[in-house]
């Protein structure tokens, strides 16, 4: 059985073991830049999700506060269990494909105890 590899972040590796080549667990993708937190909104494409992340900004003309939403494709390994409605922490990597130049690394909901859900 083949061994999850340390990344160079400190995140729990997954219990699962997969045969993917853009895994930063058991594959030879690397993680290097931003590491970001974000809630999945779809789970539609095989081994990729969109990702929401809420950003709140500060306008200065007008002294107030403005919240936007950013959606973001990410790379899903299928040793990392994720659903609808989980909170996943996800690095930069090289570029997978057109949109993709994430990938997940760890579900931040199911390390902390709180299951899926919105």
């Amino acid at each position: 059985m083949k061994e999850a590899r340390n990344i160079g972040i400190d995140v729990v590796p997954p219990e699962k073991v997969c045969e993917d080549k853009a895994c930063p667990f058991h594959g030879h993708l690397k993680v290097r830049g931003i590491i970001l937190e974000g809630r999945v909104f779809k789970k539609y494409m095989r081994n990729t999700v969109v990702v929401e992340r809420d950003v709140v900004l500060y306008v200065r003309k007008y002294k107030r506060y403005m919240r936007k939403r950013k959606r973001m494709s990410v790379h899903l390994p299928p040793c990392i269990d994720v659903e609808v409605g989980d909170l996943v922490r996800f690095a930069e990597c090289r570029p997978i494909s057109k949109t993709v130049s994430f990938v997940v690394i760890e579900n931040l909901s199911k390390a902390r105890g709180m299951g899926g859900g919105a």
